[in-house]
């Protein structure tokens, strides 16, 4: 049936009204690009500022005399410190990512810039295969993240010096012996790299090739990008950086800025090369952090030490009760905390078993969905049903690290409601909002696959009852129960 005049005429007003909307975010992209293609030569000198305040962060603390056990934010150095590290820096640079990218990365980030620093003075050897390897980056943020854990990170300036410092110079020795004038680090090690190249799939921000050559997204050492990206085939932004040195707006190659509707990427995934790896990691890197926090809250997590060291003391292993070495575990008498090997163990063992845990859930579940689509009609084979699903945790997982790692970003509530209340619930909605973003984008990839509009929620109902199960994990972290 051919429209009716007043529909005719709607689709004639919105034109001009989709039309506008498309100019104005292109003029917005263009005058972005123009501003950072116009400072990036003084981009070092940001890096340099950012290296100091970073190293001020870490090292300054060590010289004063500790806070008070009620110091606030703005009663210590210390604290102060802690709270910018712990309350601000850390969860805001993965919300930024929905916003812009892994813009912290490449316009930011000490730890990369002092990596390619090195390289430039360094041996320049050829990035071996241990390095590239796809679980390198998975390793690395469950050993920093357990180490943390073990030193009390979040409550001693000693640990976060060890913490970062490490990982900093890690990133410098790195840089100086491998790859030439490139990134070895933020590609393949950043403890923190893969989880912002993940989220930002779920980005606003994108870089595109002018002139995209076929093949699918390829990895080189040849070239400007400093990620080892081939720019021209470029098709994911888990890698890009967006240091902006492949963007040049008078030239007909290279990349250009693109703004997108969040998520979009992920809701397209098999258009951006999905990543076994990556999807396990949003599994694993969930549990991990779980577990980093549960052990500090759960009443069960106290009475099964209890039970294990007394194991240990009847069987004559006296050694469980004897303090580690401080560069391991937390040994602080003068702070009254002091961690023995049993407290080691416990902790390691509290947090991989989380680990392990809720990985078998989300597997067990993503597995589910995978197979159900397949029996309503989806295309492709299981495994790699398996892995597009797998995206849809995405939101989730983010959530999950913010308010489990980054909890003190809710503590200014506070100020407003001295009961804490108001913590709970934004933390909840929180939540709430990134598990109605979850069960969107597996809605939209579940099309994609092919599956029709009535008979999507039967391969949804899994992965909605995995992400709801890992609500439920974090209900002492959101209400404190």
């Amino acid at each position: 049936m051919p429209p009716t005049t007043s529909e005719a005429s709607l689709k004639l007003h919105e034109i001009p009204v989709v039309a506008r909307s498309e100019r104005q975010r292109h003029a917005l992209t263009r005058a972005l690009e123009a501003f950072f293609v116009r400072h990036r030569d003084r981009l070092a000198w940001l890096h340099l500022g950012m290296f100091v305040l970073f190293l001020a962060l870490l090292f300054g603390p060590l010289f004063l005399p500790s806070p008070a056990e009620n110091a606030g934010p703005l009663d210590h150095p210390t604290t102060f410190a802690n709270y910018l590290l712990w309350g601000l820096w850390f969860p805001l640079v993965f919300l930024s990512v929905i916003f812009t990218g892994r813009s912290w990365c490449g316009l930011l980030c000490p730890m990369g810039a002092a990596s390619e620093w090195a390289n430039r003075r360094g041996l320049q050897r050829p990035i071996p295969a241990w390095v590239r390897w796809e679980g390198t980056p998975i390793l690395s943020f469950l050993l920093i993240t357990i180490l943390g854990q073990t030193l009390g990170v979040r409550d001693h300036p000693e640990a976060v010096a060890e913490v970062f410092g490490g990982t900093l110079l890690a990133a410098i020795v790195l840089g100086f012996l491998y790859g030439r004038n490139k990134r070895a680090w933020c590609r393949h090690m950043c403890p923190i790299g893969l989880l912002l190249g993940v989220f930002s799939r779920l980005g606003a921000v994108q870089f595109w090739p002018k002139r995209k050559r076929p093949g699918g997204d390829a990895y080189t050492e040849r070239g400007l990008c400093p990620t080892l990206i081939d720019i021209n085939r470029k098709e994911e932004s888990r890698h890009c950086i967006e240091c902006f040195r492949c963007v040049h707006p008078q030239s007909k190659g290279g990349l250009m800025l693109r703004l997108r509707r969040p998520g979009r990427e992920v809701e397209a995934i098999r258009d951006h090369n999905p990543n076994a790896a990556e999807v396990w990691f949003l599994f694993l890197g969930t549990g991990a952090a779980l577990g980093g926090f549960l052990w500090l809250v759960l009443p069960a997590y106290n009475r099964l030490r209890q039970a294990v060291g007394e194991w240990f003391i009847e069987h004559g292993h006296y050694w469980i009760g004897e303090a580690g070495p401080a560069w391991l575990m937390s040994v602080h008498p003068d702070r009254r905390e002091v961690f023995n090997w049993l407290d080691f163990m416990m902790i390691v063992g509290f947090m991989l078993a989380c680990t392990l845990l809720l990985t078998l859930l989300l597997s067990l579940t993503t597995g589910l969905s995978a197979w159900l689509a397949g029996r309503s009609g989806a295309d492709l084979d299981l495994r790699r049903r398996f892995i597009e699903l797998g995206y849809a945790y995405a939101p989730v997982a983010m959530v999950s690290l913010v308010i489990g790692l980054g909890g003190e970003l809710f503590e200014a509530l506070r100020l407003v409601d001295p009961g804490g209340l108001s913590i709970g619930y934004a933390k909840g909605v929180l939540f709430v909002l990134s598990l109605l973003w979850s069960i969107q984008l597996g809605n939209r990839i579940l099309q994609r696959q092919g599956v029709a509009g009535p008979r999507r929620w039967l391969p949804l109902l899994p992965s909605t009852a995995g992400s709801l199960a890992v609500g439920l994990a974090w209900w002492p972290a959101i209400f404190g129960l």
